[in-house]
């Protein structure tokens, strides 16, 4: 008998349909002889509909208050699949976060997981009931509601994994696993049997958006064999694991992740002075933008040319505030692109292969792409290039690393 957590978003409990059928699914589960703990979303749109009530009494409304409004949504679905389970004779119960006492630190809005109360889940499962717990929130301790933020019922689904000692915790989603690239991109793109939390962590980071990136993170750090699968297709999935064993059949590249909401700016005729880097960039931290990417260019007349990429969301705000040191500073001028994406290529295997980044370089000339920056690490390889040949990199890199599936016959 295993004890399995399975976490189902907001797409799978999105009608009372949809409830029924994850009843069927986890009742067969159960009929297999497992115990499982499942976690819940909202049905889908609900946590925005009621984050919009609350702004109809308030602009800024008290982040306490919030929680306590939008935590009310996953109470709505783990009601009703208790229900449905325990209509097909599958005894179950449901449980809020705080009921479970999932605690949690302060943070409204985004709190953070300290620590899990197991004691009632063993109870229950020991007396053969399935437990239905509500994703996305805890408990302060100060009885306080508390949220996770966006994502925050995988994080739940895998924090319950890891203090259950659960020997899987699937998470249920629109997709039928963790794919080589975006399908939608790359037609020929193959769901991955495996990959490895720290690949997966990479592919996240990087604008994969199958799993949230706290989620991968909590499951390598406890070691929970994290499942991707389809809600209602069967099929083995992807199994997210922290088990590197080489192979003749590993690829050297495991996925291509790329991310369109890049923008890049430029400041140009920096003195090349000691403590230069923080005069940019400690002004951009202090307006809590996030920087990605960093190149530095060091003229013949004693200046540099000092170049970063940020989330397009935040360029005007970024832009602003390097104009105003560019003028701080005596630096030339200030200059941004904001039709830039980045592609990464990912996979532990170029820990042991020379040559890959070069082999990305050779397909993106192929293609006459031009490379605009380049970032790497142990397990990737980031480059930023022009927005128009986004989807032709991906294709052009997915095949030169052999990610391709194998045509059909007939095809």
């Amino acid at each position: 008998m295993a004890l399995i957590v399975q976490k189902f978003g907001g797409t799978s409990v999105g009608t009372v349909e949809r409830i029924e059928q994850v009843a069927d699914k986890v009742k067969k589960f159960r009929e297999a002889g497992n115990d499982l703990v499942i976690v819940l979303s909202a049905m889908s749109g609900e946590t925005n509909r009621l984050i919009e009530l609350a702004k109809q009494i308030s602009d800024h409304p008290s982040p306490r208050e919030l929680d306590v409004i939008v935590s009310t949504g996953e109470q709505v679905t783990i009601g009703l699949l208790a229900m449905a389970l325990n209509k097909r004779g599958v005894p179950a119960v449901s449980y809020t976060g705080s009921q479970v006492r999932i605690l949690t630190d302060s943070s409204h809005t985004k709190a953070r997981i300290l620590k899990i109360d197991d004691q009632k889940i063993r109870a229950d499962l020991g007396a053969g009931r399935v437990v239905v717990v509500a994703g996305f929130q805890g408990v302060d301790e100060h009885g306080n509601i508390t949220t996770l933020g966006r994502g925050g019922s995988d994080t739940t689904g895998v924090a319950l994994a890891a203090a259950l000692k659960a020997d899987e915790c699937q998470i249920y989603t629109d997709v039928d696993g963790v794919y080589t690239t975006d399908p939608r991109v790359v037609a020929k793109a193959q769901r991955l049997e495996k990959i490895t939390f720290e690949e997966m962590l990479e592919m996240a980071s990087l604008g994969s958006k199958v799993l949230q990136i706290r989620a991968v993170e909590f499951a390598g750090k406890y070691n929970v064999p994290l499942r991707v699968l389809h809600s209602f297709k069967e099929g083995p999935g992807t199994l997210i694991t922290i088990d590197e064993e080489e192979s003749m059949e590993q690829p050297i590249i495991s996925g291509i992740a790329f991310n369109r909401d890049e923008a890049k700016l430029t400041i140009r005729g920096v003195p090349d002075t000691p403590g230069v880097a923080f005069k940019i960039l400690g002004p951009i931290s202090a307006a809590n933008i996030e920087v990605d990417m960093i190149v530095q260019n060091v003229a013949h007349d004693n200046t540099t040319d000092f170049t970063f990429t940020v989330h397009r969301n935040d360029y005007n705000a970024a832009q602003t505030v390097l104009e105003n040191t560019a003028r701080e500073i005596g630096a030339r001028e200030v200059v941004g692109d904001t039709n830039i994406a980045k592609v990464s290529i990912v996979g532990v295997g170029m820990r042991s292969h020379a040559g890959v980044a070069s082999c990305m370089f050779e397909a993106l000339a192929k293609e006459n792409i031009n490379i605009l920056m380049i970032s790497t690490s142990e397990i990737k390889v980031s480059v930023v290039i022009e927005e128009k040949y986004l989807e032709l990199a991906v294709r052009s890199l997915h095949t030169a690393f052999d990610l391709d599936a194998p045509a059909r016959q007939g095809e």
